[in-house]
């Protein structure tokens, strides 16, 4: 079911409406278009405190974008920013009306030491805030508060999360996003994917997130347009809605795709496998026999696997003193346990590639929990500590993560009450639902071999929903 309320919004007598009743409007999300499309344009400024690590990192990123790149210069708290390199202009700073509108605005903070260091974001951001355009871009770059030896550094950089959700409430009415790369110390070569899907289109509906980026080995240089060329890829729940926009991207972007689907959903998941060539294969996940009958169908097809995107899930909903226990068993089983097991089956048969990437569904419910849904909110809880504990212990650069889904537009939403609908929708920064492609997008970044640093990382697809943390 489409967004009336956000189409009707977007007219012009609508818009007037919205203005007169004191109603939100919001902006329909700019997302992308284009396999070729430049992850950014328009002006862009960068800025750093003094002793920032990454801002030569980033100039040299942003250089190579198709944007026109301006560092902030005339404050002695942002005189670093010069080191974004001599492509990028010097602007000096001022809230009058003349000079550029932004697409985006770049702060490397991870210099800041202590608190008083923090008013550099205030020198950068308090000028040029309002100049930030539509569907623009705030992006910011610390130092992961946990690698701080000093408590007075940690302060600093732990402030960032507060500073960048605060920004994205401020901003959101416009359609643009803040979010924040934590990175450890001498990760600068581990910011470029992160940085590009940030400040891309394709991150439209991921708002007020902090991701932690870790030393490793260089990130592989790939083709920006089809990074995914010659990987393979396992999708559950692949048939419809979000599954199948997980399919597509990374057919999109490369890989070929394995869709897995219960058998009564076989004839819709061969549709969707079939348009971007790749394999269908009907299973039941809860299956004792399934790890087995997955992990045989990928040796004797593809000989392993580069990619397992566990994205099956179902909702059994009843308040816990009504819910009969099929109900919790089924819903465990399936948004958690069967996960496990075929990770395991991968792993104990050698098929998860080097360099492999897991990707985990979560859900805003297992971070805010939901009435009527212990059991979903229990298995979706459940999944992130699996994902963070299992990120400690995979090797051969195989990383794992999760996406956390708030309101997205799909069958099974459409399917809601309409008060609890329009809620869903409007309880977030941007005001709006997402589509299952901002979540397919999401994981696309993830599982780019460029990020090999981003690992144990719970990112929310949520608009920065007002729910959970």
């Amino acid at each position: 079911m489409s967004d009336v309320y956000l189409k009707l919004v977007n007219t012009p007598m609508g818009k007037t409406a919205a203005q007169s009743l004191g109603l939100p409007a919001p902006v329909t999300l700019k997302r992308q278009k284009r396999t070729d499309q430049p992850f950014l344009e328009g002006d862009v400024l960068v800025g750093a405190a003094n002793g920032g690590k990454a801002i030569a990192a980033l100039g040299s990123i942003l250089t190579a974008s198709a944007a026109n790149l301006h560092h902030a210069s005339g404050n002695d708290s942002l005189k670093d920013s010069s080191k974004a390199g001599n492509k990028a202009a010097p602007l000096g700073l001022s809230q009058d009306s003349t000079g550029p509108t932004f697409s985006a605005l770049v702060f490397d903070a991870s210099g800041l030491k202590g608190p008083d260091d923090l008013r550099a974001l205030y020198d950068f951001f308090h000028p040029t805030i309002k100049k930030l355009a539509r569907h623009g871009r705030v992006l910011v770059i610390g130092q992961d508060p946990a690698t701080c030896r000093k408590a007075p550094q940690a302060a600093a950089q732990q402030a960032l999360e507060g500073f960048v959700r605060s920004v994205g409430k401020e901003i959101g009415k416009k359609g643009a996003t803040a979010n924040l790369l934590w990175m450890a110390p001498g990760a600068e070569n581990q910011l470029e994917s992160s940085v590009r899907f940030f400040l891309s289109a394709r991150s439209a509906y991921v708002d007020g997130q902090v991701v932690r980026i870790g030393k490793r080995t260089d990130a592989p240089t790939t083709n920006p347009v089809a990074p995914l060329t010659g990987k393979v890829a396992l999708v559950t729940g692949a048939s419809r809605g979000i599954g199948a926009a997980i399919a597509d991207t990374l057919a999109r972007d490369g890989a070929t795709v394995i869709g897995l689907d219960i058998p009564p959903a076989l004839e819709e998941l061969e549709k969707v496998t079939s348009a971007i060539n790749g394999k269908a294969l009907a299973c039941d996940i809860t299956d004792d026999n399934a790890p087995k009958l997955i992990a045989d169908f990928i040796d004797e097809h593809f000989g392993g696997i580069d990619l397992v995107i566990h994205n099956a899930g179902i909702t059994r909903d009843k308040t816990l003193g009504n819910m009969p226990e099929h109900f919790w068993d089924m819903t465990i089983a399936v948004n958690l346990t069967a996960e496990e097991h075929i990770n395991e089956t991968l792993s104990q048969r050698a098929l998860l590639r080097d360099n492999g990437r897991i990707v985990c569904i979560s859900s805003i419910s297992g971070i805010a929990g939901n009435f009527g849904q212990t059991n979903y909110a229990t298995a979706k809880c459940g999944v992130i500590g699996y994902v963070e504990a299992m990120a400690k212990q995979l090797k051969n650069g195989i990383t794992i993560n999760a996406v956390a889904p708030g309101f997205i537009e799909t069958q099974m939403t459409a399917a809601m009450p309409f008060t609890i609908r329009e809620a869903g929708r409007r309880m977030n920064s941007l005001s709006q639902g997402g589509l299952p492609v901002d979540v397919a997008e999401t994981i696309a970044w993830y599982c780019s071999p460029a990020s090999n640093g981003v690992n144990g990382n719970v990112v929310r697809v949520c608009g920065q929903s007002l729910i959970g943390k």
